[in-house]
């Protein structure tokens, strides 16, 4: 499955994305890591696992998609692979929910390309999963990331406290909410309201 919008596009991560994946956020490591999720310390007596192969994470994210959980993306621009965006956490039953989680280069952040790719995802899980509500948790510290959502109408619904352990310690994020009622015409015909004549 591939979504796309100008320039821009979503399409399953794969095996062979490796070198392209690992020279954009190995280029990206200073400018991702206040931002990127890292492990807890194991409890007292025990090792810490080894960090997982770029193959090994492929395998889980697709196995996880096999189950339905998941929606692991590479967001590219002009065909190029400029960042990743995952839909996790997703729910069904009485909940109908899921999260969503990204990162995208430095070098081209800023030109509207990850609001796109967060529309592009909002508008498959609404429209065509069939979910109800989508949740972005941000770090407060992170005005660019906020500024993606802000500018796509997610509100902000409140504080949780040392929610995740990013970059060696935990952190307390922002949580971003939008559900599909509030979004009737779709998440990307707003968004191209507000950017008119511009490249997505």
């Amino acid at each position: 499955m591939t979504l796309a919008e100008g320039d821009v596009g979503l399409r399953p991560i794969r095996a062979r994305d490796q070198r392209a994946w690992r020279e954009v956020s190995g280029r990206n490591r200073d400018w991702l890591r206040r931002w990127e999720a890292t492990v807890p310390p194991p409890p007292p007596g025990r090792l810490a696992g080894p960090r997982p192969t770029f193959r090994q994470m492929v395998r889980f994210l697709r196995a996880e998609a096999s189950a339905g959980r998941m929606l692991p993306f590479v967001v590219t621009h002009r065909g190029a692979l400029v960042g990743q965006l995952t839909v996790g956490g997703i729910t069904w039953g009485s909940m109908c929910s899921a999260n969503i989680g990204y990162w995208i280069d430095e070098a081209v952040a800023g030109r509207g390309i990850m609001p796109t790719a967060v529309a592009l995802a909002t508008d498959h899980c609404f429209g065509v999963l069939g979910l109800h509500r989508i949740e972005i948790c941000i770090r407060p510290e992170n005005l660019p990331s906020r500024r993606v959502v802000e500018k796509l109408g997610f509100r902000e619904e409140g504080l949780r406290t040392r929610y995740l352990h990013i970059d060696g310690d935990w952190r307390d994020h922002l949580v971003y909410v939008l559900t599909a009622e509030e979004v009737p015409e779709g998440m990307l015909s707003r968004w191209r309201a507000l950017r008119p004549g511009r490249n997505r």
